[in-house]
């Protein structure tokens, strides 16, 4: 009868030292309560996070250290980085990429910098290494740019297509530390054009985190305001009227004509004058170039003069096109 009970406790604290340790003894994968096999719930949950999976989350759906060994080993996991797979096939997405580089860098990780603003559509992204902010101490992970933060908050932490990311506003705040100023303004004026944020957040959390690197240079973006811009050459235009003191325009502002929506780059409205800046990056296209005519030809009919400047124009001869502007604004 002891030797029974003695055989029973012995195993209870085997259970239970396996259970602590995240460790299923069978090779036989477990089913859940609900009876849904392992693989299943590793399926669904890679599905909620662009096909990439951790360690931490395959043993959390029932599987074993074992066998994930042997599911990499017949290649239904794929490894990114130490402890984050690829459910499936090794073929990965962008935010595929940017989920595992979060993974990689733990439960206090998340999405900053350059890849930050990629995902939120403000900064192209340039195939550089993945940027992860993480709380506390900073560790080495191959592929990943890791950085490390004490004074990031739990409110400046978004979830943003499924990828914890820092939010928009903090991502500004963290590129103003390392952006060139124009590229840096370029990047606020989009998120402003994209709404993901406003000039009032922007100086929120310069003020909030005055001791950050970018603090002083994220103010100086946003000091002349508002200014929704939505390219380089816009950015470049609106700097050449604002260093010769001319009367700031409204900007991509929406007027309905004729049962449509126009928005004309430039509009003083007072004067009637409207300014299109053909860069060839939005506008080398035929449709473009239609949508562009047809444009023009709507608010002439409604009595705007319609004045165009090029990318090239306004780089190699500012003060030309600078003089053509102020002509066109006295001639209204």
């Amino acid at each position: 009868m002891w030797r029974v009970v003695l055989l029973r406790s012995r195993a209870v604290l085997l259970h239970r030292s396996d259970h602590a340790r995240g460790v299923c003894r069978s090779e036989t994968p477990q089913r859940s309560q609900n009876g849904t096999p392992p693989d299943a719930r590793v399926a669904a949950l890679a599905a909620e996070q662009h096909g990439v999976v951790s360690t931490h989350d395959l043993r959390a759906c029932g599987l074993s250290g074992t066998a994930v060994t042997r599911r990499v080993r017949h290649g239904r996991l794929h490894r990114l980085h130490r402890g984050v797979y690829a459910v499936g096939h090794p073929a990965t997405t962008r935010q595929a990429r940017f989920m595992a580089a979060v993974l990689a860098c733990g439960i206090r990780a998340c999405l900053s910098h350059f890849a930050a603003a990629a995902l939120w559509g403000f900064l192209r992204w340039e195939d550089r290494l993945p940027d992860v902010t993480v709380a506390g101490c900073q560790r080495h992970i191959d592929g990943v740019r890791v950085h490390r933060s004490r004074a990031l908050l739990q409110r400046d932490v978004l979830r943003h297509e499924s990828i914890p990311v820092t939010s928009p506003a903090r991502t500004l705040l963290d590129l103003a530390a390392v952006l060139p100023r124009r590229a840096l303004r370029r990047a606020a004026r989009q998120a402003q054009v994209d709404r993901r944020v406003s000039v009032r957040q922007l100086l929120e959390i310069a003020d909030r985190c005055n001791g950050h690197p970018g603090a002083a240079r994220l103010r100086a973006a946003v000091a002349d305001g508002p200014a929704p811009t939505r390219s380089e050459l816009e950015d470049i235009l609106l700097d050449l009227l604002d260093a010769a003191g001319v009367q700031r325009p409204e900007i991509n502002v929406m007027l309905h004509l004729d049962g449509e929506a126009i928005v004309p780059d430039y509009l003083w409205r007072d004067r009637r004058l409207a300014i299109e800046a053909d860069s060839a990056t939005w506008h080398d296209h035929k449709l473009v170039r239609e949508h562009d005519a047809d444009k023009q030809a709507i608010l002439e009919a409604h009595g705007y003069r319609v004045m165009r400047v090029s990318y090239r124009q306004t780089m190699a001869r500012p003060q030309q096109t600078l003089a053509r502007i102020r002509a066109a604004l006295a001639a209204c």
